[in-house]
């Protein structure tokens, strides 16, 4: 069994290559921002708990976001493996969820972050803003602060996964056939 952690700055392509490697790899991908998408949308137990804090502007506490992530590894018990986008964010949430895998006899494989300079990505977001419609997308502001709070919480996740010698950097600029190729090439030496 492949357990991945997909990390990377908004707009550095996690959402692109994780289809490529779900597909390649035979993986469950595992968003958490479409995981909590889905339990809101149907009004679970946990997306109407979750929807109370967001409504107030505040963050989901990670106890509510780690079980709606057990509840969906739960679901798929014949995963040859997961691939993790947009979680874990913090170190408490590494560490809740290395606990988790381990009551399930698993762990996390690898952790892969796909890098890029900011400045590229910043361009690519506010063209991506053209067409998306998100307007998080559309502010140069707001698309700096987003990568900012990437760089404060990420950093310390990078050093929790190097320190089990789990951390893999990738180069995210090119073309997506050579990102897949790179990505690819860590998770076939594994």
């Amino acid at each position: 069994m492949i357990n991945i952690v997909l990390f990377g700055k908004p707009g550095a392509g996690k959402g692109t290559q994780a289809e490529f490697l779900k597909e390649k790899y035979n993986l469950t991908h595992l968003s958490t921002g479409d995981i909590f998408r889905y339990n809101i949308k149907n009004e679970t137990e946990l997306g109407m708990l979750a929807k109370t804090y967001m409504d107030k502007g505040d963050l989901v506490p990670d106890a509510v976001t780690i079980q709606m992530l057990q509840s969906e590894v739960d679901k798929n018990p014949q995963s040859s493996g997961f691939l993790f986008d947009g979680f874990p964010r913090t170190i408490a949430q590494a560490e809740a969820l290395d606990v988790f895998l381990v009551s399930k006899e698993q762990s996390i494989t690898a952790t892969i972050a796909l890098e890029a300079n900011d400045e590229i990505l910043v361009q690519r977001l506010l063209e991506r803003g053209k067409t998306s419609g998100r307007p998080d997308d559309q502010d140069e502001e707001k698309i700096r602060n987003r990568y900012e709070e990437y760089n404060q919480k990420t950093a310390p996740l990078m050093h929790y996964y190097q320190a089990q010698g789990k951390f893999h950097a990738v180069d995210g600029i090119g073309s997506i056939e050579e990102i897949t190729q790179r990505l690819s090439a860590v998770i076939d030496n594994l």
